[in-house]
């Protein structure tokens, strides 16, 4: 079976405007389908931990969803919003929205992401949103592209 890299930018929303959601649910729903890259998980401890924080949203809960529903994205976001009486917190997504683009890899993560796509580290790329991005893009090339 084939392993798909997500490649989903964090940088994005859906209609509730939740960024990195799209990217969570692409992730779990490959991992529910037993497709995702080995080298992703459904829900890491990064942002896909901080999306579901910001939406008050248990983790386990979340995946069991998605791997027993097997939901579009515009019916996990339903899901979501059923799950919170049919609104969000508008200020924890807005907090959550500039945590996730205001969020800077440590200076190793960036260098090393940096050096494996051939880019020098003058300091101009410090965003996560950014540098996962690109780290993703190469990881697709490699696996996908170059052979």
């Amino acid at each position: 079976m084939s392993q798909i890299i997500p490649l989903v930018t964090s940088g994005i929303a859906g209609p509730l405007g939740v960024l990195h959601l799209p990217r969570l649910w692409q992730k779990a729903s490959l991992d529910a389908a037993g497709k995702l890259h080995s080298d992703y998980p459904a829900a890491g401890a990064g942002f896909d931990q901080m999306t579901l924080d910001a939406l008050g949203i248990e983790r386990d809960a979340f995946l069991a969803y998605v791997k027993e529903s097997k939901p579009s994205y515009t019916q996990c976001e339903q899901w979501i919003l059923d799950q919170k009486g049919g609104s969000l917190d508008n200020e924890a997504i807005d907090a959550h929205n500039a945590a996730v683009v205001g969020y800077n890899h440590d200076d190793s993560t960036r260098t090393t992401i940096l050096e494996s796509v051939g880019i020098a580290d003058t300091g101009a790329i410090l965003d996560a949103v950014n540098l996962n991005n690109l780290e993703d893009w190469q990881d697709f090339y490699n696996a996908e592209i170059k052979g």
